[in-house]
């Protein structure tokens, strides 16, 4: 009698401890309330829309098993080699290039990239048949509505400092004043519209009179930007984005089917809502 009843305690604390740390199941699979506080930290959310964004990873996780969707070792490897092509990189160079600027290593950039894969086949698989191209009136209301969004510098003046040696570069970003023989510098006015999507974006968010986070520089050493001025671009009317405008279009249409489809999907699952993070 006394073996059973430690018995049924012993497994009663098993049970609450599994359960302890589990905030939702859906279909069987828990989402845990650090789960939910690790994505309020990253998306700087509330509580309950970081347990929708969970729960809709989940259902497409879901989604996706059922579906036998998968993604091959050589698709991952060749988004990333086209990543690095377009920075004018080498792979090696790339992979250090992000741990540099994002802090992320070369195996979290494949998992990345084979998320993203994933994703672009399920889209696919859900929403292809239901998107039509916008007509030429959706693309000019769009673009009247959007203006603003579309705004980018026409250029970027820089002092592009390089060295083989990281150190004596991270030197100089931490003292301006520093001075090293082994420390190029070549400056340039680089056009927003001539250089890579990412060092566009790498530039932008980088205030004058600053230098950007040290990156490779393609040929074995290192390099860093001091933003000494940005041009402002004239207003290139709705041809100079019409790409862009056609992409976002494209890209709300498939997102409003999808928000739909998982909308269903998840009124129709199995979820249980254990506890919520306070």
């Amino acid at each position: 009698m006394y073996r059973l009843l430690l018995v049924l305690l012993v497994a009663a604390s098993l049970n609450a401890q599994v359960y302890d740390g589990v905030a939702i199941v859906v279909k069987n699979k828990a989402i845990t309330l650090l789960d939910i506080e690790n994505e309020m930290k990253i998306s700087h959310l509330d509580a309950k829309e970081a347990s929708d964004i969970l729960i809709r990873k989940q259902l497409e996780a879901l989604e996706i098993e059922e579906r036998k969707i998968t993604v091959a070792s050589t698709e991952v490897y060749d988004d990333i080699k086209k990543m690095a092509s377009r920075n004018k990189m080498s792979i090696s160079d790339f992979y250090d290039a992000v741990r540099e600027s994002n802090g992320m290593t070369s195996t979290e950039l494949k998992e990345k990239t084979k998320e993203k894969i994933l994703s672009q086949k399920l889209y696919s698989a859900i929403a292809y048949s239901s998107i039509s191209e916008p007509s030429e009136s959706e693309i000019e209301e769009y673009y009247e509505m959007h203006k603003e969004s579309y705004k980018h510098p026409a250029s970027f003046k820089v002092i592009i400092y390089d060295s083989k040696d990281r150190n004596r570069l991270q030197e100089k970003v931490d003292n301006p004043m520093f001075y090293s023989p082994e420390i190029a510098t070549n400056e340039q006015v680089l056009p927003f519209d001539r250089i890579s999507p990412e060092l566009a974006s790498l530039l932008e968010k980088t205030p004058l009179n600053h230098f950007t986070a040290i990156i490779p520089n393609g040929k074995g050493g290192f390099m860093s930007f001091y933003m000494k001025e940005i041009e402002s671009a004239k207003e290139g009317g709705l041809e100079s984005v019409r790409n862009q405008i056609l992409n976002s279009i494209m890209a709300e249409q498939r997102e409003q089917v999808l928000g739909d489809y998982f909308a269903k999907l998840r009124h129709n699952a199995d979820i249980n809502v254990i506890r919520t993070v306070k």
